[in-house]
């Protein structure tokens, strides 16, 4: 469970109840690191988020620096490490669906790909399998959709044999005055 002891008891607290398993699933996916960057956020604010060319900062699907007088680029990260430490394939092709669908909604044509990946020791079988399936999965998804990965990086260290970390990354070009933003009616 993501919730802290804490958290739950507040939550509990508003309720007036205990809550049931559903909502304790619900809330549990919700609060985890994937949904809502809960231990990284307070670290991203660290990070400067305005500049003369940043067209669009923190807060949208994607963000934006201009390149030209009339063109930006949108540019996302996703992690997918715990679908892809259940099932690699999978787990890291829906990644690179994930943050293809954030740029594309940008109104941006996604370019490039590019991954950054942590696996347990080569030598474990289980660390290799998920080697092995996560790259597969990474690069059979942006070769169908015509989008290459064009750098990547990868590192096997003990402290991932049980958690692999799959971060990718997607760049798109997008006319400035064809920015989609995402909003509510």
């Amino acid at each position: 469970m993501t919730l802290t002891d804490s958290e739950v008891k507040y939550i509990e607290g508003i309720l007036g109840r205990e809550m049931n398993e559903l909502e304790e699933g619900m809330l549990d996916v919700m609060f985890s690191e994937h949904c809502s960057y809960k231990s990284s956020r307070p670290i991203l604010k660290l990070f400067p988020t305005e500049g003369e060319n940043i067209v669009l900062g923190p807060g949208d699907d994607a963000g934006l620096v201009s390149v030209t007088d009339e063109y930006a680029l949108a540019v996302g990260m996703e992690s997918h490490n715990h679908p892809s430490a259940i099932e690699p394939y999978g787990g890291a092709g829906t990644g690179i669906g994930g943050i293809l669908r954030d740029i594309i909604s940008m109104g941006a044509m996604p370019i490039a790909l590019l991954d950054s990946l942590r696996f347990g020791p080569l030598e474990d079988q289980k660390s290799r399998y998920l080697f092995e399936h996560v790259v597969e999965g990474i690069s059979d998804y942006g070769n169908r959709v015509g989008v290459p990965t064009v750098a990547g990086e990868i590192e096997f260290d003990e402290s991932f044999r049980t958690n692999p970390l799959v971060n990718v990354l997607c760049a798109g070009l997008v006319k400035k005055d064809e920015i989609v933003r995402a909003a509510a009616p």
